[in-house]
């Protein structure tokens, strides 16, 4: 059936967030990137402990995601989770 012009065309939207290990789990980095469309608009690094707007609209949200304590918080505990997915992923992937 044909489309009404508003539903033809896809939007994406993807999180990905990253753990960097330096010397096993002496120095962990977490990086998250908010991606719309193949554009990243917001960012979180644990060196730099909030988001950060890459684009207008992302300048909006990461304000937004700063001033929520608990919300902010839980993002800064990944650091922590990339160190128990570190350890418990060794023995396979590292040890083999």
């Amino acid at each position: 059936p044909d489309l009404c012009p508003v539903h033809t065309e896809v939007f994406q939207r993807m999180v990905k967030g990253e753990c960097y290990f330096i010397n096993g789990t002496e120095k962990v980095r977490y990086v998250r990137r908010d991606i719309y469309n193949r554009e990243q608009f917001v960012m979180f690094d644990s060196d730099v402990g909030h988001f950060v707007g890459d684009t207008p609209i992302g300048e909006k949200v990461a304000r937004d995601w700063n001033s929520r304590p608990n919300y902010i918080e839980r993002v800064r505990t990944a650091v922590d989770r990339c160190r128990l997915n570190y350890k418990i992923s060794t023995p396979f992937l590292v040890e083999r």
